[in-house]
C-alpha cells in the first residue's frame, strides 16, 4: 500500500476531508490557501484563493456543487467547487474553527475561538439565507476559572443535536431547539478533546483525546461503548464506514518531543478493531505529529495530514478487502 504524496501547501495540514464520491478531497493547512485534488492520482485539481490567514476547517456539500472553508481571518466561506470562486462570506467575530453542513446542506455550522471579549461559541448558520446573522449561537458556559474554548463540534442525528468537545476534556451535547445549556455532558476523558467525529450514518461518534484515548458512543443515548488507548496524545480519529475498524492518529507536539522519547513509532497511525479494541495494524510515513486523518467516503482508503506539511493519501490493497473482521 504505497502513499501518494499531496505537496500542494507550505505549511502544517488542519483538515481535510473527501466528497460523497471519494474521487475528490480538500484539504487546508495553515496557509492562507486551500486544494482540492483528484483522489485516483493525486493531481491537484484547483486552489481556492481568498483568505487572508490561516484555513482552520473545510467542508463540501454531498453534490460536491460547493464547498466551505473556515479561517482565522474572522470568516466562514461558501466557494463553487467547480470554478473556485467565492460566493459568499459569512463574517464572524472570532477565529473559526470547525466548520460543517448538515443533513441536507441547507445548513452549516462553525465554531468560533473566544477572544476580544467574545465568548466561545458555536453557530449554525442558513447557506441560502443570507449571512448576516446565524439561526442559532451556543455559546460556551463553563465553570472553569481557566479560560478554555471550543476544541470541536459536528451535528448530530438529522442535526436535531449538536456535540461540541472543550480543551478540558468535556464533551456536552445541545439540542438545537434550545440551546440554554447542554442536555448531556460527558467527563470520561481527562484533557483536551480534539476531535469528535461521526460515524457516515451518524449512528455512533468517536473522541481523539490529549489524554492517549480514543472512545466510541453511541450518538443517540451517548452510552460509552468502546476505549481504544493509543499510548500518545490524540489529534484525530475516524471510523470506517466500510469494516469494523476505526484509525487514530497524533503523537506529541514539538515541546513534548523535546522531552521524551522520539523515534520511528512516534507519529505512527494505528488501526484499532471496533469492538474488541484491539490494535490490529499501524502505518507510519510523517515525520511530525499527524493533525487529521479520514477514512475515504467509500471505505476503501484513507488519508493524513500532519504537522509536516505534507497529505499521504492512501488506497487500500485487495488483500485488505479479502481478509476476514
Amino acid at each position: 500500500m504505497r502513499p501518494i504524496i499531496l505537496k500542494g501547501q507550505e505549511r502544517a495540514i488542519t483538515d481535510l476531508k473527501y466528497n460523497r464520491d471519494s474521487d475528490l478531497i480538500f484539504t487546508t493547512s495553515k496557509d492562507s490557501k486551500f486544494c482540492v485534488w483528484f483522489t485516483d492520482n493525486g493531481e491537484r485539481l484547483g486552489i481556492f484563493s481568498g483568505h487572508r490567514s490561516a484555513v482552520w476547517a473545510v467542508d463540501v456539500q454531498a453534490d460536491s456543487q460547493s464547498c466551505i472553508s473556515g479561517s482565522a481571518d474572522f470568516a466562514a466561506k461558501l466557494w463553487s467547487v467547480e470554478n473556485g470562486k467565492e460566493i459568499f462570506s459569512f463574517a464572524h467575530k472570532a477565529p473559526v474553527r470547525t466548520v460543517e453542513f448538515g443533513v441536507g446542506d441547507r445548513q452549516f455550522l462553525s465554531m468560533a475561538d473566544g477572544v476580544f471579549g467574545e465568548a466561545p461559541s458555536v453557530f449554525v448558520w442558513d447557506v441560502n439565507g443570507g449571512g448576516n446573522r446565524p439561526a442559532i449561537q451556543i455559546a460556551l458556559q463553563s465553570e472553569s476559572k481557566d479560560k478554555i474554548n471550543f476544541a470541536s463540534a459536528t451535528f448530530g442525528p438529522l442535526n436535531k443535536t449538536i456535540v461540541a468537545s472543550t480543551e478540558d476534556g468535556i464533551i456536552r451535547v445541545y439540542d438545537v431547539r434550545n440551546t440554554a445549556a447542554p442536555v448531556k455532558t460527558i467527563t470520561d476523558h481527562t484533557k483536551n478533546v480534539n476531535q469528535v467525529s461521526m460515524n457516515p450514518e451518524k449512528t455512533l461518534f468517536i473522541t481523539a483525546s490529549r489524554d492517549a484515548t480514543a472512545k466510541l458512543y453511541d450518538a443517540y443515548d451517548f452510552e460509552c461503548l468502546k476505549t481504544y488507548n493509543f499510548e500518545r496524545p490524540l489529534n484525530t480519529a475516524s471510523i470506517s464506514p466500510l469494516r469494523e475498524e476505526v484509525l487514530l492518529g497524533g503523537g506529541a507536539d514539538a515541546v513534548g518531543i523535546t522531552t521524551t522519547k522520539a523515534g520511528a513509532n512516534q507519529f505512527r497511525c494505528k488501526f484499532f478493531h471496533l469492538i474488541f479494541e484491539e490494535e490490529i495494524g499501524s502505518i507510519s510515513g510523517h515525520f511530525g505529529p499527524v493533525n487529521i486523518l479520514s477514512y475515504s467516503t467509500d471505505g476503501k482508503g484513507f488519508a493524513t495530514g500532519g504537522e509536516d506539511g505534507y497529505v499521504r493519501l492512501h488506497h487500500f490493497d485487495k488483500s485488505y478487502f479479502n481478509r476476514r473482521n
